[in-house]
């Protein structure tokens, strides 16, 4: 069986190029063949000696999850539905904007925890995805975007926001994210590069110490009770904790704001009273709010605060200075608008009567 080497990251390709005999810069350039310029195929990396080819094309690959379907929005959203195997599909969005282009990544198939308003959730959870699967969507989406390695970057940004919670798998998310900030590799600014957790609040901590990167929080309620029935997570890690691992990500952060997520329920969190309750559970937190109309899915309770009620709840957060956004929906005909993303998941969940996923806690701390 051959090893792949999407799943290595500089570090542990020049570890596994050193058991093979090869000096640390030979890894280098295949780092910069596999992911600078999207090569697959041994023989075409033209730069390096013959004989570590025929090494390579005998005992390692380069294989990224199959493309099972590229779909286009009217608005130019563009979704791909990736196979990683076992009857698991992952969803992975790309977003062009005049600014920048930002590719929503997976890092799970599926999601344990459960949020009340996501279609990923009701999916339930099998298993977290390998380094290969995760990096392999900005390869795979690179090439069918047609990326000019020597050209303007298609991809300008990355968030780890699709399906799953990013630091429920956080060794093999952050080995894509050094992949990701990687000069050899896609040279992306750690600005922006994004990561999205639902306050997991002991590896955000990790996070911070580890590779330090843009942070987003789905937020979601600004009160405990509120927030335990919609982000079960909640009742684990509440907002006093929460809002103190996000000052301590601060100290280390290449922005000096943390994004908070809020997504917009009709007569649920939307209210004048909500929003002032938002004011003052992140007084001492430097933030930014990005309002989400909420994207509806078959079987939710919910419905999308009218459009009236999201300004006037965005301007109370203006009005204190907070610098505050509404998200434009994007992709919503193919479903690929954000909370729509659900792809394949055989569930292998179990709940506990509190409702909260007891899927590999024992790693998070």
């Amino acid at each position: 069986m051959t090893v792949n080497l999407l799943d290595f990251d500089a570090a542990g390709l020049t570890a596994y190029f050193a058991e093979l005999g090869e000096k640390p810069f030979r890894a280098r350039q295949v780092l910069r063949w596999i992911h600078r310029f999207g090569q697959s195929d041994f023989d075409a990396m033209t730069d390096i000696a013959k004989s570590l080819r025929e090494k390579l094309r005998q005992v390692a690959s380069i294989v990224p999850p199959a493309i099972v379907s590229d779909r286009l929005s009217d608005d130019g959203t563009r979704k791909f539905l990736f196979d990683v195997g076992g009857g698991n599909a992952v969803e992975t969005v790309f977003i062009p904007e005049d600014d920048r282009g930002t590719l929503c990544v997976s890092t799970q198939a599926g999601c344990a925890l459960d949020c009340a308003f996501c279609s990923t959730g009701k999916q339930g959870f099998n298993r977290n995805l390998t380094v290969a699967e995760i990096i392999g969507q900005l390869w795979q989406a690179n090439r069918a975007l047609g990326a000019d390695p020597n050209g303007d970057r298609i991809i300008s940004n990355v968030v780890l926001m699709g399906m799953g919670e990013p630091l429920a798998n956080f060794e093999n998310s952050v080995t894509a994210l050094r992949l990701m900030l990687d000069d050899n590799a896609y040279g992306l600014s750690r600005r922006r590069v994004t990561v999205s957790t639902s306050g997991l609040v002991p590896v955000m901590d990790r996070l911070r110490d580890e590779c330090p990167v843009a942070l987003a929080v789905s937020l979601h309620a600004p009160n405990d009770a509120l927030r335990d029935e919609l982000v079960p997570i909640n009742r684990k890690y509440p907002l006093h904790d929460l809002m103190a691992a996000c000052r301590r990500y601060l100290e280390k952060a290449p922005r000096d704001f943390v994004t908070f997520e809020y997504v917009m329920l009709d007569g649920v969190n939307d209210s004048d009273a909500n929003a002032r309750q938002l004011l003052a559970l992140t007084r001492d937190v430097p933030c930014k709010f990005n309002l989400i109309p909420f994207n509806p899915f078959p079987a939710s309770p919910f419905r999308r605060s009218p459009s009236p009620r999201i300004r006037a709840f965005a301007e109370i957060l203006m009005n204190a200075g907070i610098v505050t956004t509404t998200r434009k929906t994007r992709g919503d005909d193919i479903d690929a608008a954000c909370g729509q993303l659900a792809g394949q998941v055989r569930d292998k969940t179990r709940r506990t009567a509190g409702g909260v996923f007891t899927i590999h806690e024992e790693k998070l701390q």
